[in-house]
């Protein structure tokens, strides 16, 4: 909470003091740091401004002045138990003395209050999200390639007496408006105003990486950077002086290995140390941007830091650099100024003088001058062995065939199948083991349990129900093993690479194609990884396509009825099933170009990071991750499906008709029986219409259903089961992903499009399947 709204009588803890200038240093040398204790004494007769009692002195402040003061409550707390130099706590073992130089004593303050918020900033692939993981215990997946975090993952921790609240922020290449996760950064950055920024380096990319650095310096923030895979650039032979890089940025430096725990203690005493304005290397610096650039900024940082309330909370030399840049998100962010046209008339002169200077555009000229400086601050300290000149590494020699014209495309091909392949034969083995353990039980409790209704759901509805599905764990769990091996050893760009011709003829680009695979996965995150997708209709294109990609929740119908059908070539059958649904993607995606989205080419811009071999740690715990799901779904959903579906199917109870009869003439029977009409066409009753109405909630309770209601081998033709094969991949994904697309969308008029569009072209995809292929047979 804030201290605006700290009532009268209660005491509260400063936990972070924001805004910056003179404002800031007013206030700081009033008392209002970082751990001091404080009351609300009284509010004036109209609530602003407010009478605060701190350090023996009352000090008035405005509510939008004391709204840049965070604090924490301290409840139970009254002028009997605080006397202006101690707090009580009553449980000191969870408690920690902290000396600090404007108290009198060591107060014991409560580690909840010892809160340091962190944000982690970094290029892609530099292994931010890997070196999270290592500094906080958490396990978001890694992968090596562009545009795997999309939002913010927050997690707490404790170090030495503090809470550490470490937000990882998506990769983000530099802090200009150009993607949205560089706006999401951004944001993020000048709203949240964390205490210390963690600033994530590729150590063997390093003036590339710096760029974003040199933002930074220019927000005036407090960064600490890890200067990450430092391993590599040793390896290379390269040789960097950190104390002197880290006094020419003003920023301390230390050297991490994320894949292998390496620098994280040493990383996370420097955050401490600087959240405590411990650091020696700390400084302020300003990037020298040459004369005429200085001459600009001068007059629009005077024009804004008129307003002081502004200035409080945004850097003024920031937001003057922007405005000389143009850029239009920040200029938005102005609007309340009183003198806001003068400051944007007054930018709008100094474009136009600068550009007259230069013959070149200010964000240009601003670009050059930051590399500038990266390349002489890099000329002190750091010698590179290797020559400037590539040589030609593994990296490029494996480039050479993956991504070449004529080995692209057919290793490509092979890899999904070697995937479907493996995903079928190598998974059936623990699957009979599974489906011998489930019937094992189903068995015992048939002996153990009394005759009843209770034994008729537990072993009709859940056992039947549950063990239908989950038996296709290993299958999945395979599935997830392969995508996991493309994304964590950098196959997933050149994938993009190869595929972008293609994405190109149907009005995307490459990097389209990544949500696409990951949408083999789960359909919900590849809707959710669009972001990163700089073109909004390119983003909504992509997701409109990606309910085509199987996910890993309709293997489990592809493998039950495949398997009964098709067992001889069943790993071919999947993976063709899997082309099918590309090929009607990208016929979709043709179909919407030319009716929604006629526009402009998109450029095609996507990093190609060198290979790396998948750990162990990161694999299993991508696999754990996806199982821990897969139970939770089977815990939820599909067991409260599960149990609808056999209550249904169980009443009414009649003495006069037994097993299908029964089913047939219960309320599930009767609900089936009204769309029968619609899906006899296609080659389905009123069992198989059913199962295909309860996989909306999620595909697999469409096995889960079909094991309540049905006997597959008996159910299907082997026409019929490639037409409801066909309908399966088609129809309606379910409803997590129609959420998704309404909330990346934000428009509930796409969410039922897609519903719509894949449900109808389903209907007439596997109408013509069985109808056709009746005439044949």
């Amino acid at each position: 909470m804030t201290l605006d709204q700290l009532q009268e009588g209660q005491f509260a803890l400063i936990r972070k003091v924001k805004g910056r200038g003179a404002f800031r240093h007013r206030i700081v040398e009033m008392g209002f740091v970082k751990g001091q204790v404080l009351s609300t004494l009284r509010f004036a007769p109209m609530k602003d401004p407010v009478e605060f009692r701190l350090l023996d002195s009352d000090v008035s402040l405005r509510r939008s002045e004391a709204a840049l003061i965070e604090i924490d409550l301290l409840e139970g707390l009254d002028s009997h138990t605080y006397n202006g130099n101690h707090i009580n706590v009553e449980d000191r073992s969870q408690s920690v003395y902290v000396d600090k130089p404007h108290l009198s004593q060591a107060h014991p303050l409560n580690l909840k209050h010892n809160l340091i918020e962190v944000c982690m900033v970094g290029n892609p692939n530099a292994g931010k999200t890997s070196l999270f993981n290592a500094l906080s215990g958490a396990y978001e997946h890694v992968g090596n390639y562009s545009g795997v975090t999309v939002d913010a993952k927050t997690t707490h921790f404790f170090y030495k007496g503090y809470t550490i609240e470490l937000t990882d922020l998506p990769g983000s290449y530099s802090l200009s408006p150009y993607t949205p996760e560089e706006k999401f950064v951004r944001e993020q950055l000048l709203q949240k105003n964390p205490d210390v920024i963690i600033n994530v380096v590729d150590a063997s990319n390093l003036e590339r990486n710096l760029y974003l650095t040199s933002q930074l310096i220019d927000m005036d923030v407090k960064v600490v950077m890890a200067l990450n895979m430092y391993d590599e650039m040793s390896k290379k032979g390269d040789v960097i002086q950190i104390d002197v890089l880290g006094q020419l940025l003003g920023i301390p430096i230390v050297p991490t290995v994320a894949s292998k725990e390496q620098g994280s203690d040493m990383l996370l005493q420097k955050v401490v140390d600087v959240y405590l304005e411990q650091e020696p290397t700390i400084r302020h610096i300003h990037i020298p941007y040459g004369r005429r650039i200085e001459d600009s900024l001068k007059p629009i940082q005077d024009a804004i830091r008129k307003d002081e309330g502004f200035v409080d909370a945004y850097p003024s030399r920031f937001m003057a650099l922007k405005l000389l840049e143009n850029d239009a998100e920040l200029i938005n962010q102005m609007c309340h100024l009183q003198n806001q046209a003068q400051i944007e008339k007054l930018a709008q002169i100094e474009r136009q003088k600068i550009q007259s200077f230069y013959n070149e555009e200010p964000d240009h000229i601003l670009t050059d001058d930051r590399y500038a400086f990266i390349r002489g601050a890099l000329k002190e300290c750091y010698q590179r062995k290797t020559s400037l000149v590539k040589n030609v590494s593994l990296t490029d020699k494996i480039d050479a065939i993956l991504t070449s014209k004529i080995w692209g495309f057919p290793i490509f091909l092979f890899f999904l199948w070697l995937m479907f392949e493996s995903t079928f034969f190598l998974g059936d083995y623990p699957l009979q083991w599974i489906e011998s353990g489930v019937a094992a039980f189903s068995n015992y409790l048939e002996l153990h349990l009394a005759e009843g209704i209770l034994k008729d759901m537990v072993i009709d509805g859940i056992v039947r129900g549950i063990g239908g599905v989950i038996i296709f764990l290993p299958n999945i769990l395979i599935l997830f093993f392969f995508i996991s091996i493309m994304e964590t050893t950098g196959y997933m760009s050149r994938v993009a690479f190869i595929m972008d011709k293609l994405m190109h003829t149907i009005g995307l680009h490459g990097k389209s194609f990544i949500p696409l695979i990951i949408g083999f996965g789960c359909n919900v995150p590849a809707i959710m990884s669009t972001r990163t997708i700089e073109n909004k209709k390119d983003r909504l294109l992509t997701m409109l396509i990606i309910p085509f990609m199987s996910c890993s929740a309709r293997l489990p119908v592809y493998i039950l009825v495949v398997g009964a059908f098709f067992p001889k070539n069943a790993g071919t059958i999947i993976f063709l099933i899997y082309l099918i649904g590309i090929m009607f993607s990208i016929l979709s995606a043709l179909l919407f170009k030319g009716l929604f989205f006629k526009k402009a080419e998109s450029p095609f811009v996507i990093e190609f990071p060198p290979y790396r071999w998948p750990t162990f740690k990161a694999v299993a715990f991508h696999l754990w991750f996806k199982t821990k799901q897969y139970l939770q779904k089977m815990a939820g959903i599909i067991l409260i499906a599960s149990i609808v579906i056999w209550a249904l199917s169980y009443f009414p109870t009649s003495s006069h008709v037994f097993g299908d009869a029964q089913i047939e003439h219960s309320y599930l029977g009767t609900v089936g029986k009204i769309f029968e009409p619609i899906i006899a066409p296609l080659g389905f009753d009123w069992k198989m219409g059913i199962s295909l109405l309860a996989g909306i909630s999620a595909k697999e309770v469409v096995v889960s259903t079909m094991s309540v209601l049905m006997d597959v081998n008996t159910a299907f033709t082997p026409l019929s089961a490639v037409s409801f094969l066909i309908f399966v991949l088609l129809y309606f994904p379910c409803i997590a992903v129609f959420a998704a697309i309404k909330k990346e969308s934000k428009s509930w008029k796409w969410a039922i499009f897609m519903a719509l569009y894949t449900t109808i072209l389903a209907w007439i995809i596997a109408f013509a399947i069985y109808q056709i292929g009746s005439l044949f047979i």
